[in-house]
């Protein structure tokens, strides 16, 4: 019976097309793409791989459109029968109504699932092989990876770089002498870029320069104070989150695949509940993920984009926008609060929920 839903589902070719475009097609073609213009010419154009590029594919590209076409099968397989006019001879058979429905789940998860792993290796693949050399931490090539007495002894070798652009706030605490040495430092960059030009006003004398030991131990105080953020970037993804955004995607394809087969089967028809799911993931679930409604607050984390969302891998930006970048700069403040046991629960509830409704509908229709 699976393998039977699994052959209707395939001869349709149009959706097979759409879901490998999506899922595969779009994230090869942006690669190959920017593989082609660095190496043509490297000068202008970035490594084609890298932590960012992942980042933006996987949250931005592969979560939203890959949950859109998973619906749009899942859409189908719950509608195809009645639209082709194939429901009244599948009852004569006999078979368990039931049993026709969840055949439906195994057999659609069947071509979805491998279909998302392939075009997810794919970007796994090349963000990794072809990842950048050097980290480039706020216009800055710095290596990667080093731990905070060696991150201060590499600023100690550059501290103009470090001064002039390392993201930094000494504070008040940090003490006034740091501060001058700051503001004594030229960061104007001429226009040729590597010539520096200090122009006081008329009358007014010019900072003292600091001497090379107060330079360097201003760079290893800055080099100290930016290290958490610069310990968030890195060149390419490491295995734990390529394994934790591969299962985050699959999930996000299963639950459209399995809400939309329920939807089109309680409501008899493909289009309508296509163009439902859209709206769900397109308009209703950024809105209630970025704006705390009063008084709505519970309702709001009863939607299932929102719970998916939560328990999205900590270093991907938010997929609705709101933040992005590894660890603290990814926005998650701006998210509706929800604890993982509640998006756990909401998740559940939509898959039993639909499921059941789905499975009552097909149970109780006339032939």
């Amino acid at each position: 019976m699976i393998a039977t839903r699994i052959m209707e589902l395939r001869k349709r070719r149009g959706l097979m097309i759409a879901l490998v475009a999506v899922n595969i097609g779009i994230p090869t073609v942006f690669l190959t793409i920017r593989l082609l213009t660095h190496a043509l010419a490297p000068a202008s154009y970035g490594p084609a791989g890298g932590y960012d590029i992942y980042t933006s594919l996987v949250a931005r590209i592969m979560f939203v459109f890959g949950f859109i076409v998973a619906a749009t099968l899942g859409c189908t397989a719950g509608s195809v029968d009645l639209s082709e006019g194939m429901f009244r001879h599948l009852v004569v058979t006999g078979r368990s109504r039931l049993a026709l429905y969840l055949a439906r789940i195994p057999a659609g998860l069947a071509i979805v699932v491998p279909i998302v792993a392939i075009g997810f290796t794919v970007v796994c693949a090349v963000c990794v092989f072809a990842a950048p050399t050097q980290l480039n931490y706020n216009g800055v090539h710095v290596p990667a990876n080093l731990s905070r007495p060696t991150l201060e002894s590499w600023a100690a070798d550059h501290p103009t770089e470090v001064i002039c652009d390392f993201p930094y706030n000494l504070g008040p605490s940090s003490g006034a002498s740091l501060g001058n040495v700051v503001q004594a430092v030229n960061c104007n960059k001429g226009p040729n870029g590597g010539t520096r030009i200090f122009k006081q006003p008329p009358g007014v004398q010019p900072p003292p320069q600091p001497t090379e030991a107060q330079m360097r131990n201003t760079a290893r105080t800055i080099a100290r104070i930016s290290y958490v953020d610069y310990s968030r970037q890195f060149l390419y993804p490491s295995n734990s989150l390529m394994i934790e955004s591969g299962l985050w995607l699959e999930l996000e394809a299963a639950i459209g695949f399995i809400v939309g087969l329920g939807l089109a089967s309680l409501i008899g028809q493909r289009t309508v509940a296509v163009v439902l799911m859209i709206v769900l993931e397109l308009i209703l679930t950024p809105i209630v993920s970025m704006n705390v409604i009063p008084h709505l607050i519970n309702a709001q984390r009863a939607v299932v984009g929102l719970a998916t969302t939560h328990l999205e891998p900590g270093d991907l930006p938010l997929p609705f926008g709101g933040g992005g970048g590894p660890g603290g700069g990814r926005g998650m403040g701006v998210l509706v609060p929800e604890s993982t046991t509640v998006a756990v629960c909401v998740i559940v509830a939509w898959l039993v929920v639909w499921t059941a409704l789905g499975a009552w509908r097909m149970m109780t229709r006339d032939a």
